[in-house]
């Protein structure tokens, strides 16, 4: 195909037009404050029009496997926190009323304390940063530094935390982030797209008693490489690894629900999901054999979407990969954003990882199953490691240091993928917008505790239908 002389001339353009300065664009953000002061970003305020929270977690509920519909019940009643957690569509219709700015970025759409953690990258470093994409859309950066900033407060008063802790968990989320922004602004293109936050990064800004318990964290990570993983998932039978089923989480199942072999339909996603990786991998994945499968519940809002754990063994038995493919399904920003339909809902989830994770898995990668599901699959478990935001555990007193790095990680996302220097301009050196996302994050919690009324509300009624155990 010929590309016609106006074409050229607009690509070439493309190219040779100067660029607009730092300075210009973070100008530009500034002059957004006339129109959008920071105090428009604080507070929240429930409009007679809003949507019942119970009927958005049903409207979801028809798209998952009924039989496990209970159990995310269950487990987004266990406590506030869980149920924000468990509730990204109910806050994303709630800020799309919310004021924007205007800049977009490719958002997380379900930013919260627990969906940080370190990984491994391809040079085998682990490094902090997001982990959690299914939601991933682009969108307004506002959107999720408010969510973040508002599951500091759900999640430090979860844990046990008075007033005075859970404003400097929000205010260290929103201090954080327009710190790091401003430096990412002033860096090149290139030297935003390689930034890592290392674990060695996250440990030098950290307090003594802080960084001890993070030193856990990256240990425990460390040793999560995929013979833990085969010591733990799975076991021998007549000298072959099968996984180990935990009835109802961990099923190992040779039928679909309509009756189909689910060897077949696996064997379509394996090779959809082959034809999406880059060359090199297809070599190093082609030298693994398919040892077991198991179909297996994960997270907390994800529960009742189909997930597989997939075993493959290399040159033997100490040699093995485990690989997790999760159904995808349109992002809960889909309705307010702007962003034409993805064909591939995983591959959407894939795109938005590469782009603003930093180091994502090497086998990374999506396919679609017979019945038109779309899937994304990475490996389960491979040195990764998280924050355990447990009431019993959790030292109550670093975890303002914790939504620092949280902050952190989002702005490096946010960097890579939106215009750091308009949205520094924006947020200025001033605390004012860490004041106004503060007094959002409080109200907001308020409003997750209403919310979580009606949920058990709904249980006590029989409305919806909630497991015994989680």
């Amino acid at each position: 195909m010929k590309t016609s002389n106006k074409e050229a001339t607009r690509i070439l353009a493309r190219f040779t037009t100067p660029a607009p300065t730092v300075e210009a664009r973070m100008a530009a953000g500034k002059a957004l404050r006339t129109k959008h002061p920071h105090e428009e970003h604080a507070g929240y305020r429930s409009k007679p029009t809003r949507q019942d929270p119970v009927a958005i977690l049903e409207q979801q509920a028809k798209t998952r496997l009924p039989a496990f519909v209970p159990i995310r019940y269950a487990r987004m009643l266990a406590s506030p926190f869980a149920f924000l957690r468990g509730s990204a569509a109910v806050m994303a219709a709630d800020l799309a009323a919310t004021p924007v700015t205007g800049l977009t970025v490719q958002a997380c759409g379900d930013m919260h304390v627990a969906n940080f953690g370190v990984f491994a990258s391809a040079e085998r470093n682990l490094v902090f940063g997001i982990n959690d994409f299914d939601e991933t859309l682009p969108g307004a950066w506002e959107w999720d530094l408010k969510r973040l900033a508002a599951s500091a407060v759900v999640a430090g008063r979860y844990l046990g935390g008075d007033k005075a802790l859970c404003e400097g968990a929000a205010r260290a989320v929103a201090r954080s982030y327009r710190k790091r922004m401003r430096e990412y602004a002033r860096m090149g293109h290139l030297a935003v797209w390689y930034s890592r936050i290392s674990a060695e990064d996250a440990l030098s800004v950290l307090s003594p008693e802080a960084r001890k318990r993070a030193e856990q964290v990256i240990a425990k990570a460390r040793g999560r490489g995929h013979m833990q993983v085969l010591d733990k998932m799975a076991e021998l039978v007549d000298d072959r690894h099968r996984i180990v089923e935990e009835r109802p989480l961990i099923v190992r199942e040779t039928h679909t629900q309509d009756g189909r072999p689910i060897g077949g339909v696996l064997a379509q996603m394996f090779d959809n999901y082959i034809n999406s990786l880059p060359d090199e991998r297809k070599q190093l994945i082609a030298r693994y054999r398919i040892a077991d499968v198991a179909r297996k519940v994960v997270g907390v809002g994800s529960v009742g979407t189909r997930c597989w754990v997939i075993l493959l063994i290399g040159n033997d038995s100490d040699d093995p990969l485990f690989l997790q493919y999760k159904q995808a399904e349109a992002s809960v920003l889909a309705p307010y954003s702007k962003t034409p339909p993805w064909e591939c809902q995983g591959k959407r989830v894939v795109v938005g990882q590469r782009m603003i994770q930093g180091a994502p898995d090497i086998f990374l990668g999506w396919g679609t199953d017979r019945i038109g599901g779309d899937y994304y699959i990475r490996q389960l478990r491979d040195m990764k490691g998280g924050a355990e935001l447990d009431p019993a555990i959790t030292p109550l007193e670093s975890f303002p240091e914790y939504g620092k790095l949280c902050g952190w990680a989002l702005a490096q996302a946010h960097a890579k993928s939106g215009d750091p220097a308009a949205i520094a301009g924006y947020l200025g050196k001033s605390e004012a917008m860490d004041d106004a996302i503060a007094r959002f994050a409080f109200a907001y919690a308020e409003q997750t505790d209403r919310d979580y009324d009606a949920l058990k509300k709904a249980a006590k009624e029989k409305r919806i239908q909630v497991a015994k155990t989680a």
